[in-house]
C-alpha cells in the first residue's frame, strides 16, 4: 500500500492568443449586438487563434510559465496530462507534443476529455498519481482552440467561446495543505444538450444547460466543502467556470458567497472550455488574490454532461 501524500498546486501559468474579437466585431458577422451579448453573458471580448495555431502551441508558453513559477525543470516532470476537446491530432496525444516542445523527456503523457470540466478531471487524476507516490511532479494543462469548431453563423454559440491555455504544476505539499476534497460527476443522459460531433461544430441548448449547470455546480461545491469540513464563510475565493455571468452570479447568491470572493474574467476571454478555470486561477494568483493559507474552490461543468469541484488550501 503506497503512502497517501498531500498534493497541491505549486505553480501556475497561462497564455491566450493576441487576436481579440470584440462584440462589435461579431456584430458585423452575425445578427447580434454588444448590448445583447453583455446582458445575457457578461462577455465583452474573446481571444481567437490563427489558423495554424494548435492546442499544444498555446499550451507551450502556459506550461513553461507554470514550471518557472514552481521552480521546476522540464526534465523533472514525471507526468503530463492535457485536458482538451480540441487536440492537435486524434493521436499522438497533445500531451506528447507538449512533452517534446518543453523537453520533458521523462514524463508519461496522455490526454483527457471532459469538455469544460476537463481541468477538474485532470487535476484530480494527477493528484492520485502523486498522492500514492507513483510520481512526484505532474504538469496539468487545459488547452483549447475552440474557435476552430464553432459555427460562425450561429449567434447562440459563436459569441460564447474563445481560445487559450492554462497549466498547473502538482507536487507533494505539507499536511493539511493542497487539495482537500474533490467531487466529480457526469450524466450521459444529457449528452445531446451540449455536444461536439466528430468533424462538426459545437451544439448547445442554452436554457437546458443553464439550469443543469447552476444546480450541479452548487451541489458539487457543497459536497466538497462538507467533505473537507469547511464552511462557505471560510472560502477565500471561488473560481467558477467562466461560461456565463448569470450562472456565476446565481451560484454566488445561492452559496452565500459574496461577489468580491468570486473571481470573474469571462468579460475578457469568454468560455475557454478546459482552459477556463486554470487561466482564471493563474490570473487570480498574479493579481495577489490568492495567498498562503487561503481556501480556494474551483468548480466547472461541461459536455457529457460533466461537472466537478475541488477545494484546496493554498501553499504548504
Amino acid at each position: 500500500m503506497k503512502r497517501i501524500r498531500s498534493v497541491g498546486i505549486v505553480g501556475t501559468g497561462s497564455y491566450v492568443p493576441p487576436k481579440i474579437l470584440t462584440n462589435s466585431d461579431l456584430e458585423k458577422m452575425v445578427d447580434t449586438s454588444d448590448t445583447w451579448i453583455v446582458e445575457r453573458t457578461g462577455i465583452r471580448e474573446r481571444r481567437i487563434s490563427s489558423p495554424e495555431t494548435t492546442a499544444s502551441s498555446l499550451a507551450l508558453p502556459a506550461s513553461l510559465a507554470a514550471l518557472q513559477s514552481a521552480g521546476v525543470k522540464p526534465e523533472d516532470v514525471d507526468l503530463i496530462i492535457v485536458a482538451t476537446s480540441t487536440p492537435d491530432m486524434t493521436f499522438p496525444s497533445t500531451a506528447c507534443f507538449i512533452q517534446d516542445k518543453i523537453g520533458a523527456s521523462r514524463a508519461a503523457c496522455f490526454d483527457l476529455s471532459a469538455a469544460c470540466t476537463g481541468f477538474s478531471y485532470a487535476l484530480e487524476t494527477g493528484q492520485q498519481f502523486i498522492a500514492t507516490s507513483t510520481y512526484k511532479t505532474a504538469l496539468i494543462v487545459g488547452a483549447e482552440v475552440i474557435s476552430k469548431v464553432l459555427d460562425w453563423t450561429d449567434r447562440n454559440t459563436c459569441i460564447l467561446f474563445g481560445d487559450g491555455a492554462g497549466a498547473a504544476v502538482l507536487q507533494p505539499v505539507a499536511d493539511n495543505y493542497g487539495i482537500l476534497a474533490t467531487s466529480l460527476g457526469a450524466d450521459g443522459r444529457l449528452a445531446s444538450i451540449l455536444e461536439l460531433p466528430v468533424a462538426g461544430c459545437i451544439h448547445m441548448s442554452g436554457r437546458e444547460v443553464f439550469k443543469v449547470a447552476v444546480n450541479t455546480m452548487i451541489e458539487a461545491v457543497e459536497k466538497v466543502l462538507d467533505s473537507a469540513g469547511i464552511s462557505q464563510e471560510d472560502v477565500s475565493l471561488l473560481i467558477p467556470h467562466q461560461a456565463n455571468i448569470r450562472i456565476i452570479e446565481a451560484m454566488g447568491k445561492r452559496l452565500n458567497i459574496a461577489q468580491d470572493r468570486v473571481f470573474v474574467n469571462l468579460q475578457k476571454y469568454g468560455n475557454v472550455s478546459a482552459g477556463s478555470t486554470i487561466i482564471a486561477l493563474d490570473e487570480a494568483v498574479k493579481q495577489g488574490r490568492v495567498k498562503d493559507g487561503d481556501i480556494i474552490v474551483i468548480v466547472a461543468f461541461g459536455g457529457g454532461l460533466t461537472w466537478g469541484a475541488t477545494v484546496m488550501r493554498w501553499g504548504g
